[in-house]
């Protein structure tokens, strides 16, 4: 016999593209709204990849959204999955290799160019723990 009981919701990935974003020796990072999720907590920029969207678009399109920077090159560097309590995603990690433009919080974000020996001063969503590992072992001025 088939147990019919009514299982829980599967909980969605979503899957969102991250910019590391440097330039002379900083990082750039924007401050999540309060009423986003993890919001309050400071994290590198992107946003989510819509379905049938590759991430290089997804990458310069919220970018040039958020930030008013146009993407000119970038490069993949790894992903990471990570699940939260009320939700699940999946990190594409990129880094931006050459932009144009002037770094501005389209969305009303605060944003920061922080150096990356600072980055332990701010507080990140737990998702991003991997990119400040990475950040730290391929930069060597991280602590």
């Amino acid at each position: 016999m088939r147990n019919t009981e009514p299982r829980e919701p599967l909980v969605k990935r979503v899957h969102v593209v991250v910019a590391l974003i440097i330039s002379e020796g900083k990082i750039l990072i924007a401050l999540r709204p309060d009423h986003l999720h993890q919001g309050g907590l400071w994290e590198f920029p992107g946003g989510k990849v819509d379905e049938g969207e590759m991430p290089d678009a997804a990458l310069t399109r919220e970018i040039k959204e958020e930030l008013s920077l146009l993407v000119l090159k970038s490069e993949p560097l790894f992903h990471i999955r990570h699940d939260y309590a009320d939700k699940s995603v999946l990190l594409d990690i990129w880094r931006v290799t050459e932009f144009t433009g002037q770094a501005a919080g389209s969305e009303g974000q605060q944003i920061a160019w922080v150096a990356l020996k600072d980055l332990e001063q701010f507080k990140f969503p737990a998702a991003n723990r991997e990119i400040l590992d990475y950040l730290r072992n391929e930069y060597s001025e991280v602590p």
